[in-house]
């Protein structure tokens, strides 16, 4: 009898190493390589499309941004997003909002995500800064962008994530350009 259980014992301790192995692989494997990056957030480019703005009436200004945003998705799985909306706000009051379509964000690849912000003059003009700013020539915004969706990992494995992404930018009147700067962080 001790013998017919010896073939038996093997085929368990060889059954056992061959599960730690695997085991210990995926779990190296999660925490290097597939292990969730946050996602490069970078702005393109932010232009003035078009200022425009009454001398006799000052609420019949009208500022038309144009923004790229281009976000890199270091990670090894893609990310697929749901419909989302940019706000843009200043000082701390909503002046405008740009709808952002769902999308998917491939592995390893990046995607531009461009929107044209037209921000009514009677939102800014109401806000106690306006003026104040207008005499230094430089109007400051803020853009943010939550984008809710999954992380998908060899088409098995799917993890919920939402990024996070904030821009100031500051509007030049006078050269009729923009600068941003931009930070992103991801919560899984």
């Amino acid at each position: 009898m001790a013998k017919s259980r010896r073939p038996m014992m093997i085929c368990c301790v060889a059954t056992a190493v061959i599960l730690i192995i695997i085991i210990v692989t995926a779990i190296t494997l999660y925490f290097t390589i597939f292990k969730p990056k946050q996602p490069e957030i970078t702005t393109q480019s932010v232009t003035l499309e078009s200022f425009s703005t009454n001398v006799f009436d000052v609420e019949d200004t009208n500022v038309t941004l144009g923004i790229t945003i281009t976000i890199k998705n270091p990670n090894y799985g893609g990310f697929k997003y749901e419909n989302s909306t940019s706000y843009v706000t200043y000082h701390g009051d909503v002046v405008a909002m740009a709808p952002v379509t769902a999308d998917t964000i491939p592995s390893r690849g990046q995607h531009n995500v461009g929107a044209t912000v037209l921000v009514i003059g009677k939102s800014l003009i109401s806000n106690p800064n306006f003026l104040k700013d207008l005499a230094t020539n430089t109007l400051n915004f803020t853009s943010t962008t939550t984008l809710k969706g999954k992380a998908i990992v060899l088409k098995l494995f799917k993890k919920k994530a939402t990024t996070y992404s904030s821009c100031d930018v500051s509007l030049y009147i006078l050269e009729k350009n923009a600068t941003s700067y931009c930070k992103s962080k991801v919560k899984f």
